[in-house]
């Protein structure tokens, strides 16, 4: 029998890894999770804000699920929470069936995850053609950057439509209310972010540069917009849990969001575990991951969160910090919450146009420009299957995209034998 079908469906990782854990270690986790907290904590009040939800809920998020990613899960230092990968299925899913509607879907791809762990779906979700992911990633980053505009040029339009091309027209017709301090300050954030990365990389550049961009506001008398004039203070506590609505027809209306979600979930928080594997020399146990992933979602939903993944760039940053067990993971979450009791006032100071800047340094880190040349010069077949994935993202329907791009993708590798190499191998170990 092989490794895979030897080994338990559910064995996290924290039980393993604490075997032999000394103060070395669990400073060094500390160190990590320490900086992980300071990244998340911008990325995730943008990602909340841009999904259309209250910022709050992002940190909610972060703390409640990416806790137990890091408890459950089956890779050693994966870092869960809300990604830029959901913003496009929050939104619509938002706009179309309310906030609760949300709840509902999430919960309910939380459970289709822990049961699809338990039937090793692990092994399954492997077989997606890498040229479908680089793609739905692809259009997933212009559909961020796209959503990020009103803030960048400080147009203050409401009711902006979620379909990219819809949003375009509404954007370019409120072009008349540019705001040249916000598109100043929103660059002059960009631009801090970036050299902070290449010239202190071990600093938390990310939230360095919103805060330097969010003090420039009151200092200079800048007429830009904020958290708090947007949207008021953020809670400085947990909400009480609460199901959603469970009823027949509401989980007959939410399925087709729900099964996106746990699509979403499922492929990213494998992705990011296997970066996460080839940068520490680990081995994910996918199975155990994937049941992490459904039980963050059903309890993010439950808090009052938004649906959550393993994220590629808060993972890679707990690795180059130090981080080497779950201790790490947990502890940024621990740090978050710390944060909302002790000072989620001052969230309401943090400026709009600093957190759009954050998004779209995001989107341009996940489409990968650099990588296309070569990927363009794959097979045709391959190049034509990404750029499918990519258009029908951005322009059509996430639910048409996976579902075409899945497809064909598999049809492709069974008439040819190609259509892109699995993204990752790892056993379930």
């Amino acid at each position: 029998m092989s490794g895979a079908a030897q080994s338990p469906r559910f064995s996290p990782k924290l039980a393993t890894t604490l075997r032999g854990y000394g103060a070395a270690g669990l400073f060094a986790d500390l160190g990590a999770g320490l900086t992980v907290a300071m990244v998340a904590l911008p990325l995730s009040l943008a990602i909340a804000i841009a999904s259309g939800a209250a910022p709050g809920a992002g940190l909610v998020t972060a703390i409640v699920a990416g806790f137990l990613i890091s408890a459950l899960g089956g890779s050693r230092v994966q870092i869960g929470g809300p990604t830029g990968a959901f913003i496009v299925v929050v939104y619509a899913t938002i706009a179309n069936h309310g906030f609760d509607g949300l709840l509902t879907a999430t919960l309910m791809a939380g459970a289709i995850l822990t049961v699809a762990g338990f039937l090793n779906a692990g092994a399954l979700l492997r077989h997606v053609p890498e040229p479908v992911i680089h793609g739905f990633t692809g259009g997933i980053a212009i559909i961020i950057a796209a959503s990020q505009l009103n803030d960048l040029f400080g147009f203050g339009a409401e009711h902006v439509p979620a379909e990219l091309m819809a949003k375009l027209h509404a954007l370019w017709a409120a072009r008349a209310a540019f705001n040249p301090q916000a598109f100043l300050l929103a660059l002059g954030c960009m631009a801090l972010i970036v050299l902070l990365r290449r010239l202190f990389p071990r600093l938390p550049g990310l939230l360095l540069a919103v805060v330097a961009a969010s003090a420039a506001v009151p200092l200079l008398g800048l007429d830009v917009a904020t958290i708090g004039s947007r949207f008021g203070t953020i809670p400085a506590s947990l909400p009480a849990p609460s199901l959603p609505d469970l009823s027949l027809a509401r989980l007959g209306e939410m399925l087709p969001s729900a099964l996106v979600i746990a699509f979403l979930a499922g492929i990213e928080s494998l992705l990011s575990a296997v970066v996460a594997d080839r940068m520490i020399g680990g081995n994910t146990r996918p199975n155990t991951e994937i049941i992490a992933q459904g039980v963050a979602n059903c309890a993010s939903a439950v808090m009052g969160g938004l649906p959550a993944t393993g994220a590629i760039a808060r993972t890679a940053t707990n690795v180059r910090a130090g981080g080497r067990t779950p201790v790490a993971g947990m502890a940024h979450a621990l740090f978050l919450l710390a944060f909302m009791l002790l000072a989620a006032p001052l969230a309401a100071y943090l400026a709009m146009p600093a957190l759009a800047a954050v998004l779209l340094v995001a989107a341009w880190n996940m489409a990968e420009i650099r990588h296309w040349p070569s990927r363009l010069r794959q097979s045709r077949a391959d190049a034509a299957l990404m750029l499918l994935t990519l258009v029908l993202t951005a322009f059509a329907d996430l639910t048409v995209a996976i579902g075409a791009g899945v497809v064909a993708g598999l049809a492709l590798k069974h008439l040819t034998g190609r259509g892109g190499s699995r993204p990752w191998q790892t056993p379930d170990r």
